[in-house]
């Protein structure tokens, strides 16, 4: 970790609210006095958004090798021209997905090796970690009429319930691996009440 600046994440399901819930966290820390920068991955530069064009692409066909390599393409370039940058500079980042979805997503459900997964997280991010990690959760059938809702049909959407239920059980592997750092909210509350626990966390977290 940097030593000026905090960095938060937030994870979780397709669906689960982190958009909405990303975007009052940051106007609360704002109120609290934090210089706040608000990303996503993949994403947060030009360079990175068109990546996560491609890899989001419902009619785009990605082998999981390639998949992988091209969400820590994103993250380098978000890493050098976004995120260290903020931390050097002392402000809060605060970032819609980062390596637990990379662990997750190719790692886990793809059947990429983790520790390879890992290793190369680490060379992208260049060994930045988040300090707290929220986990919005809630079990992926709850959330099918939401994502409805939403009218998202990126290509993870289209992977099906199957998929999302073992998204769901790879960032739930992740969070009793990390307990100190990833810590879980029931989704399935209204925006109010998930938003007052993750300001619980926030608090207890000395934020």
């Amino acid at each position: 970790m940097m030593d000026k600046g905090h960095f938060i994440t937030m994870e979780g399901v397709d669906g689960s609210g982190k958009t909405t819930q990303l975007q009052l966290t940051a106007r609360y820390l704002l109120d609290c006095g934090y210089d706040v920068v608000t990303t996503r991955e993949p994403g947060g530069t030009g360079m990175a958004e068109r990546i996560r064009d491609l890899v989001l692409d419902a009619d785009a066909a990605v082998n999981p090798r390639a998949e992988v390599l091209l969400y820590l393409a994103a993250r380098a370039e978000h890493v050098e021209t976004v995120i260290k940058p903020a931390l050097q500079a002392g402000k809060l980042v605060l970032c819609d997905r980062f390596a637990d979805s990379t662990m997750v997503y190719q790692g886990f459900v793809r059947g990429i090796l983790p520790e390879k997964v890992a290793e190369l997280c680490d060379f992208a991010a260049e060994g930045i970690t988040p300090e707290l990690t929220i986990m919005l959760d809630a079990a992926p059938e709850a959330l099918l009429q939401r994502r409805t809702v939403r009218g998202v049909n990126d290509r993870f959407e289209q992977e099906g319930l199957d998929f999302q239920k073992k998204v769901r059980d790879g960032f739930l592997m992740l969070a009793s691996r990390e307990p100190a750092r990833i810590k879980r909210v029931n989704a399935l509350q209204n925006v109010e009440a998930v938003q007052a626990d993750i300001r619980k966390l926030l608090h207890e977290a000395g934020f």
